[in-house]
């Protein structure tokens, strides 16, 4: 890890503290065991990767792990992030790989007055319900984007005669969709924890408040399933197309074979070094031949018409 990623930088309202540390080393769990005595495995768990969503309250802090969804830079696929809080009477405590939306709110609470009051005025509680609840509205704009690639590929599938595959298009909207809801569902459960268990660090009753974000969370849910059926539904429109434009390729080429069939026999039979063939002394063997074949592939033709095969 290049040590310029590394950051940890701290902003304070009153008798809060908010201390926010990007990309963390073991310089800082070092500092958060000294000043704070945090358990060793919860500051393990900040350095490592792939910890499970949770919430483990202790007599003097709260250690969360929540993953919310984000869009990889490179390849433009949805994927998770790990973020880790520490809710401290006095201390809020962000611990994340540079993500978008904490960056943006810390750096919007340091230079505007106004912002850091209205997030950090009501203690530490308050303020964890205010990053978590941006952390997942600033998810919906990447719904959005689905939803919008969701309606391209629809229009394309019903509209444009699948000209171009959508085929892979649709696949990697279909694991887009996969992945959010596998980072969604664990989620759901870690936040209807902390409807009863941050009290004690803020003055109001924060239950209601955590109370939207599970709403929120569950309006995402369901957004999810209506694209993953609508995704699913297109991956099968999608499949049926294919399938039906490739029989209709088989079969004009069917039905090129079956003429071709007794064409072949006919100039076959001419090509035999034999005497005295039909026609053969005719003044002009080629062109009733030629007729002859002409009028078999008319008459082949009306007869696969008439049966409404072509």
């Amino acid at each position: 890890m290049s040590p310029a990623q590394h950051k940890r930088e701290e902003i304070r309202f009153g008798k809060l503290r908010w201390l926010n540390i990007y990309n963390p080393n073991e310089t800082d769990t070092k500092y958060l065991a000294r000043k704070f005595k945090f358990h060793h495995l919860d500051l393990e768990d900040c350095l490592g990767t792939n910890q499970r969503p949770k919430i483990d309250e202790y007599p003097s802090y709260l250690f969360i792990t929540l993953h919310v969804p984000v869009v990889h830079a490179r390849t433009k696929r949805v994927r998770e992030q790990e973020i880790h809080f520490f809710v401290v009477d006095g201390y809020f405590i962000t611990i994340h790989e540079g993500n978008k939306t904490i960056k943006k709110l810390f750096s919007q609470c340091q230079k505007k007055k106004t912002v850091k009051e209205e997030y950090m005025h009501a203690g530490s509680g308050y303020l964890l319900y205010k990053v978590v609840n941006d952390l997942f509205e600033s998810a919906f704009p990447i719904l959005d984007d689905v939803s919008s690639s969701l309606v391209e590929i629809e229009r394309d599938v019903f509209e444009n005669d699948l000209q171009r595959d959508k085929l892979k298009e649709i696949l990697a909207l279909k694991k887009d969709i996969i992945n959010f809801r596998r980072i969604i569902i664990p989620q759901r459960a870690v936040i209807a924890q902390l409807e009863h268990k941050n009290t004690k660090y803020s003055p109001d009753n924060l239950e209601i408040y955590f109370d939207d974000i599970v709403d929120t969370i569950e309006k995402m849910w369901s957004m999810l399933e209506n694209y993953k059926e609508l995704a699913e539904s297109l991956h099968e429109t999608n499949e049926t197309i294919i399938s039906h434009n490739t029989n209709n390729i088989i079969k004009v080429l069917t039905v090129f074979s079956v003429i071709m069939m007794p064409l072949t026999v006919i100039t076959g039979f001419y090509g035999m070094n034999l005497e005295p063939l039909p026609f053969a002394e005719n003044g002009n063997p080629v062109l009733i031949v030629g007729l002859i074949m002409f009028g078999v592939v008319v008459s082949m033709l009306s007869y696969f018409k008439i049966k409404k095969w072509i």
